[in-house]
């Protein structure tokens, strides 16, 4: 096994794009590790629903990059207490065996006093009935990646800030996420590691893992620019790009209501693709002009906050709606 340094890089499109391109190119016939730190960043699965995964307005108030992955699984959320572990190799029958990809995880765990640590169920790492690691895999082309996180001082209860669900009637065919008790493993560790910080105690699971004391005796492959171009590209194409990580999931229907001091207004629509199709307005409101004109200035247009208030910047509100404002508007369609 063979380690990769993926340069202290704290971007979630970058890092999971580094990891795309290991898995999607060999670069050597040996087995590679990854190790990467995201800051706050909302990890979707391939198969979800962005949408209805994240709480959009937390997200976009607090600036948490959101990325799509190529694995399946659930949404997770990442910030500097959170480390990521990704063995990355040849599929040679292993695939769905996070049994075999977990245990150096969990003998470097075991060696600095968290004893209790263990695979229970499909896929998570346990201690105390708490999971403090979640992981997937992917496959392509005979090759594979088995990922996971490793929570050592994150903040839980941002996870729940970030990935409460929307309130509105939203129904799709994307894969849900199931919310778990979560802890952090720094509790359970022996005392000399809980003041290390994430680095640091990424560092030493390292040298755990390849048994020896210094890191530069882990033998390392060293990224040149040639590869680092390649995983730019890759970034630019897919997980650094609105139509991959929220166009790409699957059809859902939106249904939006309130009722304002001018009347009710019910906003209905699909989102194929992320874009809003088949809009219908009703309400018991006295607009002037006829909705539909306002129907078809939604439709065709990214289901995103900025495209839709760019949409209708040029709609006269109170004229099909009542005494109201185009904010008020864009807020109920975002509610």
């Amino acid at each position: 096994m063979i380690f990769v340094d993926n340069g202290n890089n704290y971007d979630a499109s970058l890092n999971i794009a580094l990891e795309t391109y290991l898995v999607e190119n060999r670069l050597v016939d040996e087995p590679i590790l990854l190790f990467y730190i995201n800051e706050p960043s909302i990890i979707v699965g391939r198969n979800q629903n962005t949408t209805e995964e994240i709480n959009q307005s937390y997200v976009d108030e607090h600036n948490v990059q959101v990325v799509r992955r190529m694995s399946g699984g659930g949404a997770v959320y990442h910030d500097l207490g959170n480390f990521c572990f990704c063995f990355i190799k040849d599929d040679d029958g292993t695939f769905r065996d996070f049994k075999s990809v977990t245990e150096p995880i969990i003998e470097a765990l075991h060696k600095m006093g968290a004893t209790e640590a263990a695979l229970e169920g499909r896929n998570d790492l346990l201690i105390d009935g708490k999971k403090f690691s979640g992981n997937a895999m992917y496959a392509k082309d005979g090759r594979m990646t088995a990922h996971g996180t490793i929570l050592f001082d994150s903040d839980l209860d941002e996870t729940n800030n970030v990935l409460k669900p929307r309130k509105a009637k939203i129904e799709s065919k994307g894969i849900k996420s199931v919310r778990s008790r979560v802890t952090n493993i720094k509790p359970y560790v022996d005392e000399k590691y809980r003041d290390l910080s994430t680095e640091e105690f990424r560092d030493l699971i390292l040298l755990e893992i390849f048994g020896v004391d210094k890191r530069e005796d882990v033998p390392e492959l060293k990224l040149t620019d040639e590869i680092w171009e390649g995983v730019y590209k890759l970034r630019e194409e897919r997980m650094g790009n609105w139509e991959w990580n929220y166009g790409k999931s699957p059809d859902f229907d939106v249904e939006q209501s309130h009722k304002f001091p001018f009347g009710f207004v019910d906003i209905r629509f699909n989102v194929s693709q992320g874009i809003i199709k088949d809009t219908r307005i009703y309400g018991d409101f006295f607009g002037l002009g006829n909705i539909k004109d306002v129907e078809e200035k939604l439709n065709g247009v990214r289901y995103e906050r900025q495209a839709v208030t760019e949409a209708l910047a040029d709609v006269d509100v109170n004229k099909y709606f009542g005494n109201t404002t185009l904010e008020e508007i864009v807020n109920l369609i975002f509610a």
